[in-house]
């Protein structure tokens, strides 16, 4: 029971960029209209032969090459994610085929936006139990396939990606890394972010989730910092959902985090939902802009109206 750390990162885009001049010629918009509202300038679309699968492997193997190991080092495959099509098998067995990682405990979380930093948790638990050494914990989501792109209440903000960890157990006398969850959810307000129908499609309440979101969050995501032994003013870094650049800011003011690089990944990557957490922070790892060790404010939110946050070090 000595806990868990993050090793390594890594992250995936598709090549294709759609612009919001792109959007503009589909749909009645703008690009001052799209920047005003939600702060996004692009976002990148996977292709009907890019499976989630695909990003979600993609993102995996550069963070065991970051990590210096090979897949057969992985006992534990976790991908959260909301655009599995398919019943089975599901993304975690299919990942862990296309990487050849032998005989691991695959399994998939489906909590939407919130969905990584659940997955982080679950890991983490999972390692502290010593019921696995160590884990790949993935984010990965196809929002593009369940976009309504007649809507541009909603086509405006999807795009698609992936992010992974490579987290493993803390030996004797090592300092943990992830520091314990705050997670809870809405239950009654759950229909404010929806993915249903067939074919599957996304729908919001855009006011009620940026109401709750500015409103609600800021105190639970200091509670999450108290967990962890640690002020707001301590975090080096702010990793929040990427959803809309007018809730990420207004967030990060709000909790209080004065001294933290607030990534801000949401304006070139759209909200990619489960992805866009790991996603956002293996950018900031990958330009320097944090350093390893760094103590960085996961928070999750969204789907379900679910949440989860925890402090962890970066690798």
């Amino acid at each position: 029971m000595h806990g868990s750390r993050i090793v390594a990162v890594g992250h995936y885009q598709p090549a294709k960029v759609l612009t919001n001049a792109d959007l503009a010629g589909v749909v009645d918009t703008s690009d001052e209209w799209i920047r005003s509202r939600v702060g996004i300038r692009t976002r990148h679309v996977a292709g009907p032969e890019e499976p989630v699968d695909e990003l979600a492997a993609h993102a995996a193997g550069k963070a065991l090459a970051a990590a210096g190991l090979t897949p057969d080092a992985i006992d534990l495959v976790l991908v959260a994610t909301s655009t599995a099509i398919d019943r089975s098998p599901n993304m975690a067995a299919r990942v862990s085929a296309r990487l050849g990682i032998p005989s691991p405990s695959a399994m998939d979380l489906n909590v939407v936006c919130a969905g990584f930093t659940h997955a982080l948790a679950t890991a983490d638990h999972t390692l502290r139990a010593g019921a696995a050494t160590r884990a790949l914990v993935i984010g990965a989501d196809k929002m593009s396939q369940v976009t309504d792109w007649t809507d541009r209440t909603t086509c405006v903000l999807t795009g698609d990606g992936a992010g992974a960890a490579v987290v493993e157990a803390c030996g004797p006398g090592e300092e943990p890394g992830i520091g314990a969850v705050l997670w809870g959810s809405v239950p009654e307000m759950g229909n404010a972010v929806r993915i249903e129908g067939t074919p599957p499609r996304f729908a919001q309440e855009g006011q009620s989730v940026y109401r709750w979101a500015t409103t609600q969050l800021p105190p639970l995501a200091r509670a999450a910092c108290e967990k962890a032994g640690l002020t707001p003013a301590d975090l080096a870094g702010v990793v929040l959902h990427q959803a809309n650049l007018r809730i990420i800011e207004p967030l990060a003011e709000r909790i209080g985090a004065v001294n933290a690089v607030v990534a801000r990944d949401v304006v070139d990557s759209g909200n990619t939902s489960a992805a866009s957490i790991p996603m956002a922070l293996s950018k900031l790892v990958e330009r320097g802009e944090l350093s390893s060790g760094d103590p960085v404010l996961l928070f999750g939110f969204g789907g379900n109206l679910s949440y989860a946050g925890q402090v962890v070090r970066c690798p």
